[in-house]
């Protein structure tokens, strides 16, 4: 009789062999896979090779169980896998779990028992914007080669990584990879993309595994553009060499004592890729390393002899498969530096195999900074800027290479001339990565989805109660200052004593990390560390004066917020059960005499290296440029910051306290500068933040809803993209001015969607014209508001609110909306030609609209309009830059405009219900009064027009679609067009 372990681990081994048949292709009918896998196994293996002895394992089965994990992650493959032939369900889905039951062959209780314990992971893909592409990656034309991407892979499943992130990276990497040209293709094709992350979220995993399987499949020079400093080139060197190149390459039969990392823990504790030989002895191919941790490119007799490549068949080119495939790779890590890159370009043109047969990949990390030229080269003389002119010079002389950069910020990339084909605009595709699971960005900060009915803020539903403080200084007063240092100490008592008593175990939280960010200028760093240095002895946090400012802290802050957002961590019940880690914490962050670091490149002011590789680092970290964008603040989790910037790309990447926050997420506290003077005028940092955030979110939304295809083709190409970048504060561009490149749109089709114009005129012509072309249809809406209202079901909330409700033919809206006068006429232009285009065409796609008029609960806020004596609710709004206004509906009031336009179900409102139609319309007006006239306005008296911002918005009919499912049409700015400013793009109009 088989003991219990015997048999699961027959079990196992039966069903990983069965599974493993499986692993690169399609799903196949279990129980014969089992059955033919029980032979070559121990004679009782083939009591294990049934159905029914799966099913009763599933039955008593826990979702950490090794056959469930086993299962999780083939089934997870599957369920992400792309394009395959053996389903047409999209991935990710329950239709293609239950293709995946189907070709297995199981039954429906073994199918549902996996799905219990192997859900299907509904996590967004990656959002691809594309131009045709030639298919050459596949399963097939990579059959036997791949060696470096399934190494990393299963690096990154042992460090932990969850399946399905694995699985969500491992489709990510193809769709990069599928976009670049074919390695060994006898035409040279060259690819520009750019892959657009989160700020340090996680886009080094993804050009690593984009690099892996691209010298799987022949790349053989990889450049990296690895940031403008030397800490972060060297951080990303020392990732890819860990994570991908491996020691044996890195090593190359020396000892490795010898080797660059020597000194590095990670070195010593096994922790760096190893494949157990030389690649090139185990059938695979090495990668020489051009750079190293501490040495950038050098150029030297040593460097030009490592370009050289070996080809086994001196008489075909280096790209033909029979000398690719034995060739060894070279990587590259590379300051963006003029002298660097200068001679990298004159050693590649010293080489004696032509570059013209070397496929190249050029991978561009934060590609937004110094690589885009700055240069108008319109001008007489112009000439690129420094570091633009050099990845020119590459992308020239290696007519192989291929171009991918990544960013956070992406904004300056999209406004790059299209029509330049020697600069870096992603001209092949946008590729924009789904958020990460556990991932702490700029909406965690921000409450961008709050409603003000959903009732008061907590810490619970609020996110800027839970992690933001505000500082508001006068002059030379650190209260708030030491307040932020007193949560440093304090949130470092509460690590520690999650490590003793919640379990995590000693070191758990190797770094513990506050950053204060006030300047860029050496300067001004000189003081600050003197600042921070007197407060830091003075604050007493081994004594009484001390423990009684933590106390309170902790009673006021860290205690209501862990109690409602510590998800399972452990929190002390009260001080008194912390204070005992309050010394140790203390000591540890300057027990050394040196609790602050200074990083800013001064040598005579750095009071410390932040190696976060080679120590475990608790300490205060002042900095400006250097810690700003790119590099990777460990342990981060109190920020001091009042450093100003003009743009939202330099805004957001100082925003070094976005990532992954395990253990400590309750604990992230973000001290803001709420009144900051940039130039005459004082700015909210927190409302920049939050503007940064709304203009990313909405550049994702349009990239996500023009990226699904139509009849199998992209709806828009990148060259389509600049027109979807907003800008939410006026003191606040998507990028430098200089960095921007337009596109006009045209035609902007909106049917079911809320629109919601905000350009709106300031001159009492254009208002007092507006307000009189308006206030006739105010006068012929219904005598008494009627009460509308719709259950948001997902939210589990009712929108109800009072409205004058009437309707107007659509002829006539459409001669009012063409009467209308704008600020920014061009931001309405687009909603205008789409109102037309339903209007008027044959068949109408709207027969008439419903105005709808929204009306305040409680008494007050009225104003007399038009000659009829009636007065009307309104509203208070004030504008963010001239001419646009920010958010001017209220939430509540676009469910039922919705319902009305057929957008929404029948929420089983009868007002409601009662002003639907077919072909059908809604608008709601809100007539807005601006601060300088509120102040003496008579309520219920009339207001002369001309003090009358009558706003609106709308949302035209569900069914107003074109006929070819097209939704935008373009104009667009392309300087190869000489002589014509704007070309109608309508022809290659994007489609949804």
């Amino acid at each position: 009789m088989t003991s219990l372990d015997t048999a699961a681990g027959i079990r196992l081994d039966l069903h990983a062999r069965a599974l493993g048949d499986m692993s690169s292709g399609r799903p196949k009918r279990l129980v014969r896979a089992l059955e033919y896998q029980a032979e070559d196994l121990a004679p009782e293996a083939m009591e294990y090779a049934s159905e029914a002895d799966f099913l009763s394992v599933l039955r008593d089965a826990r979702s950490t169980d090794q056959l469930v994990e086993l299962w999780r992650k083939q089934l997870t493959r599957w369920d992400y896998s792309e394009n395959v032939p053996w389903s047409v369900h999209p991935p990710r889905t329950d239709e293609r779990r239950a293709d995946i039951h189907a070709l297995l062959g199981i039954g429906d209780e073994t199918g549902k028992r996996l799905d219990v314990l192997v859900p299907v992971s509904k996590a967004a893909g990656t959002v691809v914007i594309s131009t045709e592409h030639t298919r050459w990656y596949t399963p097939q034309s990579l059959q036997g080669r791949p060696w470096y991407w399934p190494q990393y892979r299963r690096l990154l499943v042992d460090k932990g990584w969850p399946e399905d992130v694995v699985a969500g990276l491992d489709e990510a990497t193809d769709r990069v990879v599928e976009r670049l040209a074919d390695p060994t293709a006898l035409e040279a094709y060259q690819s520009k993309g750019l892959v657009v992350g989160y700020v340090q979220s996680g886009k080094t995993a993804n050009f690593t595994g984009v690099i892996a399987k691209a010298i799987d499949a022949g790349y053989r020079l990889v450049i990296v553009l690895g940031g403008t400093l030397n800490m972060l080139r060297a951080q990303t060197q020392r990732r890819l060499d860990m994570e991908l190149v491996g020691r044996e390459n890195i090593m190359r039969g020396a000892s490795e004592y010898e080797s660059d990392y020597a000194d590095d823990p990670a070195w010593s504790q096994g922790k760096f890729a190893t494949f157990g030989a030389m690649p090139s002895t185990l059938g695979a191919f090495d990668i020489h390393r051009m750079t190293t941790r501490d040495d950038d490119y050098q150029s030297l007799l040593q460097g030009i002899v490592a370009l050289e490549y070996e080809k086994q068949e001196p008489g075909l080119p280096l790209y033909d498969p029979h000398n690719l495939h034995r060739a060894a790779a070279r990587l590259m890590v590379v300051k963006k530096n003029k002298q660097v890159l200068t001679k990298l370009v004159k050693d590649l043109r010293k080489i004696k195999t032509p570059l013209s047969q070397i496929p190249v990949l050029i991978v561009d990390d934060e590609s937004d900074e110094a690589s885009v030229n700055t240069t108008d080269l319109a001008k007489p003389n112009a000439e690129r800027t420094a570091i633009n002119q050099k990845i020119s010079d590459l992308l020239r002389m290696l007519p192989r290479a291929q171009y991918v950069g990544y960013t956070a910020t992406p904004f300056a990339n999209v406004f790059i001339d299209p029509s330049d084909t020697e600069d870096i605009f992603p001209k092949d595709f946008i590729l924009s990565l789904p958020r990460p699971a556990e991932y702490m960005g700029a909406r965690d900060f921000h409450d961008l989805d709050s409603d003000p009915s959903d009732g008061e803020r907590t810490y619970a539903n609020s996110n800027e109660m839970a992690h933001v403080r505000s500082i508001v200084v006068e002059d030379d007063d650190d209260t708030c200052l030491q307040h932020a240092m007193d949560m440093f100490v304090l949130t470092a008592a509460m690590k520690l004593y999650r490590e003793d008593k919640g379990g995590l175990g000693d070191r758990y939280f190797q770094h513990h990390t506050m950053l204060i960010h006030e300047s860029v200028r050496q300067d001004d760093h000189k003081e600050l560390l003197g600042r921070v240095t007197g407060l830091w002895w003075n604050a007493g946090y081994l004594g009484p004066s001390g423990r009684d400012r933590l106390r309170e802290l902790f009673e006021a802050d860290v205690a209501p917020v862990s109690a409602v957002r510590a998800d399972g961590q452990a929190v002390p019940a009260s001080f008194d059960e912390l204070a005992p880690y309050v010394g140790p914490a203390s000591i540890r962050i300057g027990g050394d005499d040196k609790p602050i670091i200074v990083v800013n490149g001064d040598k005579d002011l750095e009071t410390g290296e932040a190696d976060f590789d080679k120590r475990s680092i608790w300490k205060i970290l002042i900095g400006g440029q250097k810690l700003a964008r790119g590099f990777t603040v460990e342990g981060l989790t109190v920020s001091y910051f009042r450093r100003r910037a003009g743009n939202a790309s330099t805004l957001m990447q100082m925003g070094r306290w976005f990532g992954f926050r395990k253990g400590y997420r309750d604990l992230v506290r973000l001290y803001l500068g709420r009144q900051e003077a940039m130039g005459k005028k004082d700015i909210d940092l927190y409302e920049g933040f939050e503007a940064i955030c709304r203009d990313e979110e909405a550049f994702r939304a349009e990239l996500a809803q023009y990226s699904v295809p139509v009849d199998g083709h992209s709806p828009i190409t990148p060259d389509k993209v600049p027109p979807l970048v907003s800008q939410h504060v006026p003191w606040l561009k998507p990028t430098s001015p200089n960095k921007m490149y337009n596109s006009r749109l045209v035609t902007l089709r909106s049917p079911g969607q809320w629109q919601e114009p905000t350009a709106y005129p300031s001159k009492v012509s254009d208002l007092r014209h507006n307000t009189n072309l308006w206030t006739p249809v105010l006068d012929s809406l219904s005598a008494e508001p009627v009460q509308l209202s719709y259950h948001l079901t997902e939210k589990g909330v009712t929108h109800r609110y009072e409205a004058l409700a009437g309707r107007i033919e659509a002829t006539r809206l459409l001669d009012l909306m063409a009467s209308v006068r704008w600020g920014a006429p061009s931001q309405f232009a687009p909603h205008l030609d789409y109102l037309r285009e339903i209007t008027t065409r044959a068949p109408a796609q709207v027969d008439d609209w419903i105005v709808l008029a929204p009306q305040h609960a409680q008494a007050g806020q009225r104003i007399g309009l038009g000659t009829s004596g009636r007065t009307y609710s309104y509203f208070a709004r004030d504008r963010r830059r001239d001419p646009l206004f920010g958010a001017i509906s209220d939430l509540k009031h676009r469910a039922a405009a919705l319902r009305i336009a057929g957008a929404l179900a029948d929420p089983g409102d009868t007002a409601v219900e009662s002003l639907t139609a077919p072909c059908r319309g809604a608008l709601v007006l809100y007539p807005v009064v601006e601060p300088e006239h509120r102040a003496t306005l008579v309520e219920g008296g009339p207001l002369d027009p001309s003090r009358v911002v009558m706003a609106f918005g709308f949302v035209a009919p569900a069914s107003a679609r074109s006929d070819d499912g097209s939704v935008l049409r373009f104009a667009t700015i392309d300087s190869s067009q000489e002589g014509v400013a704007i070309i109608d793009a309508a022809s290659s109009a994007a489609t949804r």
